[in-house]
């Protein structure tokens, strides 16, 4: 037991750091440690220092460049004394997996290497016997994981940055209408940052990259061209870049702002659709990817292997390996990647501008009456409200509690993950249930439990699809309305109408899903809200993103002018502008998703000819025996097969199914991923494509 003091040892200071990237707390405390140990060393000046410091700023990281700088070096530390260690476990392992002897590793190595011999018996090993290997492992792997982990962490902040540019250069037309229209309302540009910087949630990353731009000028009192001309420098997007230089150099010489950002709206709404188009052409070329690689791929694979397994030798260890390993492991990572670049084509979180709840409001007003307060001898006061606040308070704590009870529904479909509260719950209890008992061998007890898990996780995908599908429907009809609903209120607005009177008209409109949310908005101001607070609750009710862009711009505009109708053009113009392009884009994406589905039913229909055809032929062969007097269904003679030894052949058959299960889940996300956009869309599909799998082997068992 001596042999695995090291690992132990290795784990052990291994452990605080991987605990620092679960644990706040942790964390903390491997920071201290690391500024502790190599602060003073990265504090020094140099070009390098210069650099790193403006990838942290590109990625947006929200740490000082000292305490990133250490811990990087800290984690590359503890990852070549770590790795030196582990180095030699791990080959030593890979030898017992691999089955091979230490006389192999003599005969293959050069003399002096033959210690390393010593990997295949590790067990056994003293610590002088031990120690070459681990002076051997401190030299090649213990460097190379220290630097391969220096490395990453720095390329992982280039990921990040370029990341956050194409998120900026999504979103900046939305953000150049909202700059636009707020400018067209008469406000001040100074207050038109701060007011975007309100709304970072609601527009996104190129909103976040003008509101640095607003604290610079709040927090240091910059002045509003060297505060654009210092984003424009630190952006990781050349777009962005150049809108803020040309910005600036707009502010300074007195130009028309209004014609500028006009200009750059309309020049920054071609881009997107050039872009799109590009996307698009991507999309087309992985989606042939995919089905080339990760479907006809695996494929052709199983089948040439179930052929070598029958004729030559068992290749069911390398058959499962394939199905178990390979494929979801190759999906898991293609869906990473199509995540990666087209994550800045979806919707920015829909979230709120920061109003303050009423209640807040008007707790700290009575607090602040005098009617609760009294005298009392030393001059100060008794708080004559505190048994109420003590009540208010413990209201709050059950609030959420009593929110939750009073709509789940409603909260199903805003959160559909919360439906594996229940559905997990409820499939493990299936999967218990409906398995049956069978013998203690992994083939038996695959077979045993593989319905029941795949009709539990049927059920699970099932019930977050329906959820996540009925939400999204809900939305994007709510969505169809607001170009109408923006239109009709400029009309009305620019008639000579209040906002108010514009939104008791509105109510009269036919708006689609969007009338109910407008007539509670106009019984909230009838019950004495004003416009923006009416509005605001129609967002957080609507939870769409345009809804919350819209009333983020109209609210805005609002407290600048009562002459909104400007700002609702241009607010309504965008909301077209997105709806045409995601219109463009779904119809397009639809014959990709087809493509998914028929490569799927190939793989599936090809899988089942070789359970239903081609293994019982082979079945009847080893019955027929070894002479090749008889054949067998099929057209196959026993003799071919009958004197080749015996196969498994219930293996391949439960192999078989839980392939076509595995890749009928990965297609289903990736389809979903590839057509419309988002994981979340590519459960529906991997619900569907699982039940057509487990459909076709009830039927054909």
């Amino acid at each position: 037991m001596l042999s695995y003091v090291p690992l132990v040892l290795a784990l052990a200071v291994a452990a605080p750091v991987v605990a620092g990237m679960v644990s706040t707390r942790a964390n903390l405390a491997t920071t201290r440690l690391a500024i502790h140990l190599f602060g003073d060393y990265v504090a020094e000046q140099s070009p390098r220092r210069g650099r790193q410091r403006d990838r942290l700023r590109a990625a947006h990281v929200s740490v000082t460049h000292r305490s990133y700088a250490a811990t990087t070096l800290l984690y590359a530390g503890v990852a070549g004394v770590a790795g030196s260690v582990v180095g030699v476990y791990a080959a030593a392992a890979t030898f017992e997996l691999l089955s091979v002897g230490g006389d192999a590793v003599r005969a293959t190595l050069p003399t002096t290497l033959g210690f390393l011999a010593g990997l295949t018996q590790i067990g056994d090993l003293g610590v002088a016997e031990l120690f070459p290997l681990l002076l051997l492992s401190a030299a090649t792997v213990g460097p190379g994981s220290a630097l391969a982990v220096y490395l990453f962490r720095w390329e992982l902040l280039d990921q990040r940055a370029h990341a956050r540019a194409s998120q900026v250069e999504a979103t900046l037309p939305r953000t150049v209408a909202f700059v636009y229209a707020l400018s067209r309302s008469g406000m001040s540009f100074p207050i038109v940052l701060n007011t975007l910087a309100r709304n970072e949630g609601v527009y996104g990353e190129a909103a976040r990259e003008l509101g640095v731009a607003a604290r610079d000028m709040n927090t240091f009192g910059t002045d509003v061209l060297t505060a654009l001309e210092r984003m424009a420098a630190r952006t990781p997007s050349e777009t962005m870049g150049e809108f803020g230089e040309n910005l600036a150099s707009v502010l300074g010489s007195g130009r028309s702002l209004s014609g500028f950002l006009r200009d750059q709206y309309e020049r920054y709404q071609e881009e997107a659709e050039s872009q799109q188009e590009q996307y698009l052409e991507l999309v087309s070329t992985l989606a042939e990817a995919y089905v080339t690689v990760l479907v006809a791929g695996p494929l052709f694979f199983i089948t040439i292997l179930v052929v070598i397994g029958i004729v030559l030798s068992d290749t069911l260890p390398l058959l499962r390996a394939v199905v178990y390993l390979a494929v979801p492991l190759a999906t898991f990572g293609f869906v990473v990647y199509i995540d990666s670049i087209t994550r800045s084509g979806g919707d920015p979180t829909a979230a709120g501008d920061g109003a303050t709840d009423p209640r807040v409001l008007g707790l700290a007003s009575l607090a602040g009456t005098s009617n609760g307060a009294s005298a009392r001898p030393d001059g100060g006061a008794v708080d004559g409200w505190s048994e109420s606040r003590e009540r208010l308070a413990a209201y709050d704590r059950i609030e959420n509690l009593l929110d939750v009870a009073s709509r789940p529904g409603e909260l199903v479909l805003d959160r559909p993950a919360l439906t594996a509260l229940v559905t997990v719950p409820l499939g493990l209890v299936w999967v218990v249930v409906r398995t049956e008992p069978a013998a203690l061998t992994p083939q038996a007890v695959a077979r045993a439990v593989d319905s029941p898990l795949i009709e539990a996780t049927a059920f699970v995908l099932v019930a977050y699809g329906v959820a996540y599908e009925v939400d999204k429907r809900r939305t994007r009809a709510i969505e169809r309305a607001v170009p109408d609903f923006l239109d009709r209120m400029a009309s009305i607005n620019d008639a000579g109408m209040t906002v108010v009177e514009s939104l008791r008209r509105l109510t009269r409109s036919d708006l689609d899903r969007l009338s109910p949310e407008v007539e509670r908005a106009w019984r909230d101001v009838q019950w004495g809200a004003d416009v923006s607070t009416a509005l605001g609750r129609m967002r957080d009710r609507t939870r769409s993103p345009m809804v919350s862009r819209a009333v983020a711009l109209v609210t805005n505009a609002i407290d600048a002018s009562g002459e909104v109708a400007p700002v609702l053009e241009i607010a309504a113009d965008e909301a077209r502008a997105t709806r045409r392009l995601r219109r463009e884009r779904r119809q397009v994406m639809v014959t990709y998703l087809l493509v998914i589905y028929i490569s799927f039913l190939v793989f599936l229909g090809i899988i089942v000819a070789l359970t239903v055809a081609f293994i019982p032929a082979v079945e009847g062969a080893q019955l027929a025996g070894p002479n090749g007097a008889n054949n067998v269904p099929g057209g196959i003679s026993a003799g071919v097969l009958g004197s080749l030894g015996g196969v498994n052949v219930d293996a391949y058959v439960v192999l078989f199914y839980h392939a076509a299960a595995i890749q009928g889940v990965a297609s289903g996300l990736v389809a979903g991923q590839l057509g419309e956009g988002t994981v979340s869309d590519g459960v529906k599909h991997a619900a569907i494509m699982l039940l057509l799998a487990y459909g076709t082997f009830l039927v054909i068992g």
